[in-house]
């Protein structure tokens, strides 16, 4: 059974053990990338990470876009490799709109690439109703596009 819990300092090597596995960011960016969740108790970053007992399974991670009023941008989440397909992806994606919900965000963003190697990863959102906004092209390097999708997590008022 998967237990998605607030991260903490004990899921740090489980998490560098994933991001091996997965291509969202080099492994040795953690520490610094998370020190400010971790040392900051009011802290508005959101730092999520799936358990099966002891094994980290997934993370989320998801930050508040600077100068706008409710806006996150959902900046990676990630499954163990050997995981996929068993919906844990699916459940770490729910906690962070349920737990944005609760904080009154109004809406969250993902960029993601347009390179073929992440037509799953987009399909994923869309599949979740996450809609397609827009496309930078050439944003990331020469023939590699933003695709920009957002989902609203509060009616508008």
């Amino acid at each position: 059974m998967i237990n998605i819990t607030a991260t903490t300092t004990a899921h740090i090597p489980g998490l560098k053990q994933l991001l091996r596995t997965v291509e969202l960011f080099p492994p040795e960016m953690l520490d610094e990338m998370i020190s400010d969740y971790l040392q900051n108790n009011v802290s508005e970053e959101l730092w999520l990470t799936a358990l099966d007992e002891d094994q980290v399974m997934g993370f989320a991670y998801a930050v508040p876009e600077a100068l706008t009023e409710g806006t996150y941008n959902l900046l990676a989440i990630g499954v163990l490799e050997e995981a996929a397909g068993q919906g844990i992806g699916s459940q770490m994606l729910q906690h962070v709109e349920d737990h944005l919900r609760s904080a009154q965000a109004r809406l969250i963003i993902v960029e993601s690439s347009g390179k073929d190697y992440y037509e799953d990863a987009r399909q994923f959102y869309l599949s979740h109703g996450y809609e397609q906004e827009a496309v930078i092209r050439e944003f990331w390097s020469a023939g590699d596009d933003k695709v920009i999708f957002t989902k609203y997590l509060q009616s508008a008022s």
